[in-house]
């Protein structure tokens, strides 16, 4: 339940976000595991007016980062903000309903307890999953 608070490793970029996600889910595609340096990144995507980032941070393209730690921390895409779920006080706040590009999924992860799954990217009709 809202508010969500999060922030960087070092504590110089603070975010709080005070809306329920639309979605929330992990990702396997290539683009996801090389800026997260993993095999797969979890999100939560919130509208980005429900959101208050305090403290700098840079940005690669549409990817935030803090410049001090180098913490990825979010991204922006149109009205979404895209939250990496591990920068959050409490992560366990928030269970994903889906994962995308599951033909990329490593064999040896457990299954996730997930009501859907992507081959490639989720649903495009719409911003909220099951």
């Amino acid at each position: 339940m809202p508010p969500y608070t999060g922030g960087c490793l070092c504590g110089a970029v603070r975010i709080e976000i005070a809306a329920e996600p639309y979605r929330v889910g992990p990702c396997h595609c290539l683009d996801c595991r090389k800026r997260q340096g993993a095999i797969f990144h979890s999100f939560a995507v919130f509208a980005t007016d429900a959101v208050t980032v305090a403290g700098e941070t840079r940005a690669y393209k549409s990817r935030h980062f803090c410049p001090t730690c180098g913490s990825p921390l979010f991204d922006r895409w149109g009205d979404e903000f895209e939250l990496h779920i591990g920068c959050l006080d409490a992560p366990d706040q928030l269970t994903p309903t889906y994962e995308s590009w599951t033909f990329r999924r490593e064999a040896w992860l457990p299954p996730f307890a997930v009501a859907k799954r992507y081959e490639r990217d989720g649903n495009a009709k719409s911003r909220t999953e099951p």
